[in-house]
């Protein structure tokens, strides 16, 4: 029997879930026109689970090689001769149960500078479309080679025209922080120092296109989830009531969706109404979680940010606030905040603007 997960990649032969379908058909789009682009969007999110899905979808049109730096350490960026020998292993990998033939022309142990990787892509890339996915770029995003990498690839993209170059057909590169945006990372975490102006903090993804697939849940689609988890258990819940009420305390987050399934789920005293996903919220919120953990941290961490989300939470509003100010773009970025219909700024969904009130009332005083 299925079940609702918040952990890892959603499998829809396992798992009760969104159909997203209609939102991986988008980002084919830009797959076939050949784009470079970015899918940051904020922690918990699905990013994983749709390149996970995605790479489903383009194969065998597409080869696609997923790969993922979480959890790899530092010695892959040891130097540059560590990094291409396992970036180029890590790909092999990737590819051996796909391609009989191309495993071995990924290895290659005389490649050990930038020059002879660019070269190498040409060689590989030549033949078919190769659809590059990088997972949880943001965890190299403060390194010096990882962001020569990226310079690399772009500036293969511009020249993808020009005889004799060959390159990825599409690259996707999916993390919280925008890769374009690298700047506002290594500033909040201590990287930037004036000796970089003008090298890597010079954009190396400045050739992205726009990535503006709304990857939040609707409640036509948290009903449609709803009504495959019915089909099996019964209930007799009205699912699109259900759905409205799920979709007012999340805003379609997609990690609070299913969580807050997963503990209606689970817990036998909790119905399928409204007070049972009232009561759900209320649960939630008491406990712990890497997701309101990490609100806490960047309040705490982040003097500007903190003090942006107190005044909006005690005000209503923000005379002047706008997306264009880096500090409220980082909010946007980490999901804090959000747009409305008329474009003005808010909260992203009650369930975090009650860890932040929280929070807030729990101290002295504003910390920043």
């Amino acid at each position: 029997m299925k079940e609702f997960n918040i952990t890892g990649i959603c499998n829809p032969s396992r798992h009760y879930m969104v159909d997203i379908s209609k939102k991986l058909n988008k980002i084919k789009v830009m797959v076939d026109k050949g784009q470079y682009f970015t899918i940051n969007r904020a922690r918990q999110y699905g990013k994983t689970t749709t390149l996970h899905l995605l790479e489903k979808l383009l194969e065998p049109e597409y080869l696609c090689i997923r790969i993922s730096f979480e959890g790899i350490g530092g010695t892959m960026f040891a130097s540059e001769e560590s990094f291409f020998r396992n970036f180029l292993d890590f790909i092999k990998q990737r590819i051996e149960n796909k391609k009989e033939s191309l495993p071995d022309l990924w290895q290659s142990e005389h490649i050990n500078n930038f020059a002879k990787l660019n070269m190498h892509l040409d060689t590989i890339c030549k033949e078919q479309k190769i659809v590059l996915m990088i997972d949880e770029t943001d965890k190299m995003s403060n390194n010096n080679i990882f962001l020569y990498f990226i310079g690399l690839l772009r500036n293969k993209y511009l020249e993808r025209d020009t005889e004799g170059v060959s390159t990825f057909h599409s690259v996707m590169m999916a993390g919280v922080y925008d890769i374009k945006n690298v700047k506002m990372k290594l500033r909040n975490e201590g990287y930037y120092t004036e000796m970089e102006k003008g090298t890597i903090l010079n954009s190396p993804w400045n050739i992205a296109s726009d990535f503006k697939v709304d990857m939040s849940f609707d409640v036509n689609e948290i009903n449609d989830m709803l009504k495959d988890y019915e089909k099996d258990y019964r209930t007799g819940m009205d699912t699109i009531s259900i759905s409205e009420e799920i979709h007012g305390f999340t805003s379609g987050y997609p990690s609070l969706v299913s969580r807050i399934c997963k503990c209606i789920d689970e817990e036998p005293e909790l119905t399928w109404n409204k007070q049972g996903v009232t009561e759900a919220v209320r649960m939630i919120l008491s406990g712990t979680n890497l997701l309101f953990d990490d609100i806490i941290k960047n309040l705490v961490n982040n003097k500007n940010v903190s003090r942006i989300l107190h005044t909006l939470l005690m005000n209503g509003s923000i005379s002047g606030l706008s997306i264009h100010d880096p500090d409220v773009s980082m909010c946007v970025m980490y999901g804090y905040l959000k747009t409305d219909k008329f474009s003005k700024l808010e909260i992203s969904n009650k369930i975090f603007a009650k860890v932040m009130l929280d929070y807030f009332f729990d101290v002295p005083k504003p910390h920043y």
